[in-house]
């Protein structure tokens, strides 16, 4: 018996199965994504390989853990309270609501439980794009009180997402108006022009801005827009088909940057 066990950890639909000795200590790890096996000794090379065999498809790599890129060091050196990359999609909603939850006899929905449920949609569709060699961002905050519901890094380039909640109702979208439902337009595309410029300067890198439109019954946009993009929270999957404008280390540093609280405390 060479006592070691598979214990099996997911992060973003992705899985990675931790070797660890009976006190918890890890020795290796199979990334099924990068098909390589990582050892932390050598020396446990055949009891390792033993273990994960029922686990192992295809070939694999065998060998120590790749050394850090710089901006893996950037990432393993922040703070944990500086870190962005934990938030939750619409962290700042549910901290709010947790704080001041809406009377219990609100003749009318708390309009932030209507925000929340966009913004969590938009950001698992986000996060289901992790896979394509993209990240994403949550709730990043900006000075005053404002932030960028979600921001996106890929290889396709940078985007800014506001989510807009219309469930089951019409939207117009006439430049810079947008309407939703028998409510009055409101310049929503000046907001999400606004938040992808504040990015830009932070990141001093070209960021766009999208609408997303959540659960729509119809969205109908009356002219080409200057820009941005309106899209429904179905189609986010459509940002990976854009041309490859970053290479995977130019996206690796970009999103090393962004998580870092400190880099948006000046925009």
């Amino acid at each position: 018996m060479s006592g070691l066990r598979v214990i099996p950890t997911w992060r973003h639909g992705q899985e990675r199965l931790y070797v660890c000795f009976t006190d918890g200590r890890n020795v290796a790890w199979y990334d099924r994504e990068a098909a390589r096996v990582n050892l932390l000794s050598e020396e446990r090379r055949e009891d390792v390989l033993d273990v994960l065999g029922p686990f192992l498809t295809g070939e694999v790599t065998v060998g120590p853990p790749p050394v850090p890129t710089p901006a893996e060091l950037a990432r393993l050196s922040l703070h944990p309270d500086d870190d962005l990359a934990p938030n939750r999609p619409g962290e700042a909603l549910q901290i709010a609501l947790d704080r001041e939850p809406a009377a219990p006899r609100r003749m009318r929905p708390d309009p932030r439980r209507r925000a929340l449920a966009a913004e969590q949609a938009v950001g698992e569709a986000l996060d289901r794009l992790d896979g394509a060699g993209w990240h994403t961002l949550h709730s990043v905050p900006l000075p005053g009180g404002d932030r960028i519901h979600h921001l996106v890094i890929g290889p396709g380039g940078l985007f800014a997402v506001r989510a807009l909640h219309a469930r089951k109702q019409r939207v117009l979208v006439a430049d810079p108006m947008v309407t939703v439902g028998r409510r009055e337009p409101h310049p929503l595309l000046r907001a999400v022009r606004a938040d992808a410029d504040r990015a830009s300067y932070a990141l001093t890198a070209e960021v766009r801005p999208v609408l997303a439109v959540f659960a729509p019954s119809s969205l109908d946009i009356m002219a080409p827009l200057r820009e941005a993009r309106v899209l429904t929270d179905m189609d986010l999957a459509t940002l990976t088909r854009l041309g490859g404008t970053l290479k995977p280390a130019d996206v690796e540093a970009l999103h090393a940057m962004a998580r870092d609280r400190h880099t948006w405390t000046r925009v």
